[in-house]
């Protein structure tokens, strides 16, 4: 069997059931293939080839079959992972050393999946894409000049480059998101609350998400199935039914009501040309499918990043502070740049946006009381060249996935069609609470008309 690497984790779990495939021949291909590819990607911080082998071995042995029996995924190097360090792409934790799993990784491998190793982050899911740290910033698979998005940069690389079918990512305003707009794959953030950060490194305690990196949404759907569930020593973790996240993957869009956030894209951050006709193919595409598309309107994009600016500046400088005070050379310049401004917020001015949130979070659900999912832009622009600053700074906050940080909607971000230059476009898809199954239901109908899930890099 050839091209191993861009079996789906749906298909390569089915064919390790039948026994038509071999978890020890699909990690070793992997693990090939990143020997190969990965001196370019950097997308791992950490490979753990001989663990990985090892439980590739033992799954092949192992008579029950696990929903992700035998399938190997990669870890944003701020989640715990026993026995490896959590360095979250910095100097300060570099020699820090993980005594048990997080309870989303443990979850993964209950089910049966073999962690392969930590991978590059933005540092501290935040400082990035940065030259300083002690570990090099990962590189999109599409054209490795380009930057990959962040700060689950080296889990949106890996899984576009076939290192990996899927990977774990956190997503505080659009950590998720970004690199799956940036690198043509599909990330989720769920809902807030549905899957546990307990092991997960803080950035935001009000916005941080865990969520799943992967090339299809079906995938998606799968891995969110095994993450999800209550964590009662999680402060922030939801009491919450399983859901069935696949349940609906096949009904099309026949009848659903999809309200298009145009204002994102067309007046509050007006998009790239090309970005701007992606959205439209969708849109279009959609309505061929049988869906109402209609224009829903909320909150300008420069009001949901003030608040989220405000409430995530502030509590990461509650983290961040004492290093900050005590050791700021360990730090790289952007990390250490974009944490200090937390020192200069003052408590009237976290209440007021904590307030604001909760007026945002009301004027979202009453417009998913009009429509059963919205639509909007992910990115403003293809993805820009790693190795020009100003072009990463002027680009980064030019996007629309905060929003759902500070209201905590399920969001997911995933290809919308190429550049002329041959880089990822992206679109968005967002849901009422806890019905990422209604996502995955239109995200799907997307995927399967435009066949965005046969469209891999030309990496080789």
């Amino acid at each position: 069997m050839t091209d191993l690497h861009w079996l789906t984790a749906s298909e390569a779990t089915h064919r390790i059931a039948a026994r038509e495939l071999s978890p020890v021949d699909l990690m070793q291909a992997l693990l090939e293939r990143t020997q190969k590819l990965d001196p370019k990607l950097n997308a791992f911080i950490r490979v753990d080839a001989e663990a990985a082998m090892a439980a590739a071995k033992a799954a092949e042995a192992e008579a029950k079959a696990g929903r992700l029996r035998g399938l190997p995924v990669g870890i944003k190097d701020i989640i715990d992972v026993a026995g490896l360090p959590t360095t979250c792409h910095s100097k300060v934790l570099q020699d820090n050393v993980a005594t048990a799993d997080a309870v989303c990784v443990e979850k993964l491998r209950g089910a049966g999946a073999i962690v392969v190793g930590k991978l590059s982050t933005h540092e501290f899911a935040i400082g990035g894409p940065s030259f300083d740290l002690p570990w090099p910033p990962a590189r999109n698979p599409w054209n490795t000049d380009h930057h990959p998005g962040g700060s689950s940069s080296g889990s949106g690389s890996g899984v576009a480059a076939g290192l990996f079918p899927m990977a774990l990512g956190t997503d505080t305003g659009g950590s998720v998101r970004n690199p799956a707009s940036a690198c043509g794959i599909v990330g989720l953030k769920p809902t807030y609350g549905l899957v546990s950060r307990r092991g997960v490194f803080p950035l935001s305690f009000t916005l941080d998400h865990v969520g799943p990196m992967t090339r299809t949404v079906t995938d998606n759907a799968l891995m969110l199935g095994v993450l999800a569930g209550h964590d009662p020593l999680d402060p922030g973790s939801a009491p919450s039914l399983p859901g069935h996240y696949a349940a609906a993957l096949d009904r099309g869009v026949k009848g659903l009501r999809v309200g298009f956030v145009r204002h994102f894209h067309e007046t509050d951050m007006p998009a790239a040309p090309e970005v701007d006709a992606a959205l439209t193919h969708v849109e279009r595409t959609l309505q061929m499918e049988g869906a109402e598309v209609r224009t829903i309107r909320l909150p300008t994009l420069t009001e949901f990043g003030a608040v989220n600016r405000v409430i995530l500046q502030s509590e990461a400088w509650s983290i961040h502070g004492p290093w900050l005070r005590e050791r700021p050379g360990d730090y790289g310049q952007l990390a250490r740049r974009r944490l200090m401004p937390g020192a200069f917020f003052g408590a009237g001015d976290y209440v007021k946006a904590q307030r604001r949130r909760r007026e945002m979070i009301a004027e979202v659900e009453a417009a998913l009381r009009e429509v059963d999912v919205l639509m909007c832009a992910s990115s403003m622009d293809p993805p820009c060249r790693i190795d020009r600053p100003a072009d990463v700074e002027r680009t980064y906050p030019r996007q629309a996935r905060t929003p759902f940080n500070v209201t905590g909607h399920p969001a997911l971000a995933m290809l919308a069609g190429l550049s002329v230059d041959g880089l990822p476009l992206s679109v968005q898809f967002v849901g009422r609470y806890f019905d990422e199954a209604t996502v995955f239901q239109v995200a799907r109908a997307w995927e399967r008309a435009a066949g965005t899930d046969k469209k891999h890099p030309p990496i080789v």
